[in-house]
């Protein structure tokens, strides 16, 4: 395509209407005005916001990236307050974060929701606004019937997107509504079927429901596109742990060390040597990316000294296990009382508690994490806090009360 780059605005909808002509697609009039719009006359502020997207964009992110996302929305509204486009993506980038347990606490969901009334006084019926709204409603209202008839609004605006069917498969898993989030997975992917978060999120869904050929199909689509990349690897890798087959598992995740950036893949490689019991070689592994990788967050050096206390618990080094739990120990009940919602640091908790020998106190925190997220309000997550509660009941010596809990766990999916 041969323009001079006078208006980039002008560039990009012409390309857009362009595709969309020869691949004969007919354009909604909400798609049309979409086009239309010019999202900010800065361009520093457009080049935050296009940093934003291409971030978010990418296959493999870790905690640090995931904060340069909203770092760029936020750079992009400072420089133009009335680009209403940046503050609907950054109230989602908020949102996610809120919804991922990286931080629950209720300073993020104001700074959530003031992003979002933001967006809607700029431009309250704008597809990106209206799926700014959805996303606040599922990730930090976990209102799901709202989310969902606000996902319809948006697609009634943009009918030929797969915004809303992808939303709408991960809504579906969440009520434990299996066989409609497949359904919504496959009409997303005949719609985009080269969307590489959709892929891999129904990869994903295809491996809780222990359907391990279709996750492994799947995931094989997205490496066609994004070839070795490593959080897809991993994906894949544990797909073969699921199914038992450690040898294939142990091929994909060869390459992976303590300078690995996917926190995603390290965390695989872990899971393969306590599997392989190969205790020794994960304790050094952790050894070396605490003292060597330098780009870890606060958070996943934390996550792994947890991992390290596990791996010195499996190898039998008790007195190791606790003098590191011991140290995991102080920020830990610092990180619980500053995001006392979080039930992803409740399940932590309980875990060094249990380490440690605090039977009462694992126990308790191990169900405080049940009761912020029941199965019965997320099927995906939910249940890895039963199962983290049996765990805890194993450390303890407790194992006849862990089994009726893993019994059932096996009968259900989960992530």
């Amino acid at each position: 395509y041969d323009r001079k780059l006078v208006d980039i605005f002008s560039v990009e909808s012409e390309i857009a209407r362009a595709i969309a002509e020869a691949l004969q697609a007919k354009l909604s009039g909400g798609e049309q005005r979409a086009l239309a719009v010019k999202p900010t006359n800065n361009p520093e502020a457009y080049d935050a916001y296009l940093r934003g997207l291409a971030l978010e964009a990418r296959t493999t992110s870790s905690l640090v990236d995931q904060a340069k996302v909203v770092g760029f929305y936020e750079r992009a509204v400072q420089l133009d307050p009335a680009f209403a486009l940046a503050w609907a993506r950054l109230a989602r980038a908020n949102a996610q974060t809120y919804f991922g347990g990286l931080d629950s606490t209720t300073a993020h969901r104001d700074a959530t929701e003031r992003a979002l009334n933001t967006a809607q006084k700029l431009q309250p019926n704008s597809p990106e606004t209206l799926l700014a709204q959805a996303y606040y409603q599922y990730w930090v209202l976990r209102n799901y019937d709202l989310a969902k008839a606000t996902f319809g609004r948006v697609r009634d605006l943009l009918p030929g997107s797969s915004d809303v069917p992808g939303a709408l498969a991960l809504i579906a898993r969440r009520q434990g509504h299996w066989d409609e989030s497949v359904a919504h997975w496959e009409q997303t992917l005949v719609l985009d079927p080269r969307n590489t978060e959709w892929l891999g999120t129904a990869a994903e869904t295809y491996g809780m429901l222990r359907q391990f050929p279709a996750a492994l199909k799947t995931y094989d689509r997205l490496l066609d596109i994004v070839p070795n990349n490593p959080d897809t690897v991993a994906s894949e890798a544990r797909i073969y742990q699921s199914e038992g087959n450690l040898e294939q598992a142990k091929k994909l995740l060869a390459g992976v060390n303590a300078q690995t950036p996917s926190a995603i893949a390290f965390l695989t490689k872990m899971n393969q040597l306590f599997l392989e019991r190969h205790f020794d070689e994960a304790i050094r592994l952790i050894h070396s990316r605490l003292t060597e990788y330098r780009d870890l967050s606060d958070i996943e050096r934390l996550f792994d000294q947890y991992l390290l206390v596990l791996a010195q618990e499996y190898a039998a080094d008790i007195a190791g296990a606790r003098a590191i739990a011991q140290q995991v120990l102080g920020p830990l009940e610092t990180l619980c009382r500053k995001d006392p919602d979080n039930s992803n640091f409740a399940q932590l908790l309980s875990i060094i508690h249990a380490v440690l020998g605090e039977k009462d106190a694992a126990i308790k925190e191990a169900e405080r994490a049940i009761t912020l997220r029941p199965t019965v309000k997320d099927a995906v997550d939910g249940p890895t806090n039963d199962e983290n509660l049996a765990f805890v009941e194993v450390l303890v010596g407790d194992k006849n009360r862990a089994i009726p809990t893993l019994q059932r766990l096996l009968e259900i999916p989960y992530r």
